[in-house]
């Protein structure tokens, strides 16, 4: 009995751990944390109910918060035969998720910095001279802000790919010819 108990406080510090993490990484919240704390330290799959209860939240609040969780790919809903509830389970293919998130999130993201660098080069082709000073100022600007989002975006397609991350694709550089 005394060791149940000991692994039910082990869990209540991970999940409160896991409250912390999220909470400070900016995008994830305290409550979505200790959900998936809860979730990830528990061999069976949980409802609704079953979380709010644990967690002493309303199940509304815990519905809210496991959208963002599922959208994330930190958490899966699951069948479980016989019951009509969403069950829900933690991810635990952690290279499976970031390469999600990255693929989904970050590239999104870097690619509409890319078309907004390139529409703004063909506005100012068009509406400036070659020998004006503020042209070659926001050219070159533009210039760096592609590199970087391209270098980050082929890091991201390497990982994606299982391949290594070069340094040369990260300053936005193709990578070197390998000497025979």
């Amino acid at each position: 009995m005394a060791e149940g108990k000991a692994i039910e406080q082990a869990a209540a510090v991970f999940v409160e751990g896991m409250g912390a993490a999220f909470a400070t990484s900016g995008v994830l919240s305290q409550l979505q944390g200790r959900i998936f704390g809860l979730l990830y330290l528990n061999p069976a799959q949980l409802t609704l109910d079953e979380i709010a209860s644990a967690l002493q939240q309303s199940k509304s609040n815990i519905s809210i918060n496991m959208r963002g969780l599922v959208d994330w790919h930190l958490v899966r809903r699951v069948s479980v035969g016989r019951s009509r509830r969403d069950h829900y389970e933690a991810a635990t293919d952690f290279w499976r998720v970031m390469q999600e998130i990255m693929e989904r999130r970050f590239r999104w993201n870097l690619r509409q910095v890319i078309a907004a660098v390139d529409e703004t080069r063909r506005a100012t082709t068009e509406s400036s001279s070659p020998r004006d000073r503020d042209r070659k100022f926001v050219e070159e600007r533009l210039e760096t802000l592609r590199q970087f989002a391209a270098g980050v975006d082929g890091a991201i397609e390497a990982f994606a790919q299982g391949k290594a991350v070069s340094p040369d694709l990260m300053h936005g550089s193709p990578p070197k010819p390998k000497k025979r």
